[in-house]
């Protein structure tokens, strides 16, 4: 059984011939690497100890986060809604200026 993208997929523990599974291994790293990186700035590294980098079988990175109390997992969920509602007032707040020549006319 897998999502639209694969993250449900079994972990690749046979290889298969042809599918480049190093290349999906190293995007999952860096990815884990990134969350392991702002895991430690917030002080919630040993709260997700289990985090690793792994292959599907169709060679797609994905990261497993591991075994996770309950509460780690809402204050990570918190932090992420958070993040993208400073992003989305972020955004609304910004909006792009026009230069003389783009401005509308009056």
């Amino acid at each position: 059984m897998t999502d639209r993208r694969g993250v449900v997929a079994k972990r690749a523990e046979n290889l298969s011939p042809g599918v480049p599974y190093v290349r999906g291994w190293n995007r999952a790293r860096r990815g884990a690497g990134t969350l392991a990186d702002q895991l430690v700035l917030l002080g919630l590294d040993s709260d997700f100890a289990g985090l690793v980098a792994d292959v599907n079988v169709f060679g797609d990175g994905i990261v497993q986060l591991g075994t996770v109390r309950p509460e780690a997992a809402e204050l990570l969920a918190r932090l992420i809604a958070a993040g993208l509602a400073a992003e989305s007032s972020d955004m609304t707040t910004k909006a792009p200026l026009l230069s003389p020549r783009e401005a509308p006319a009056a």
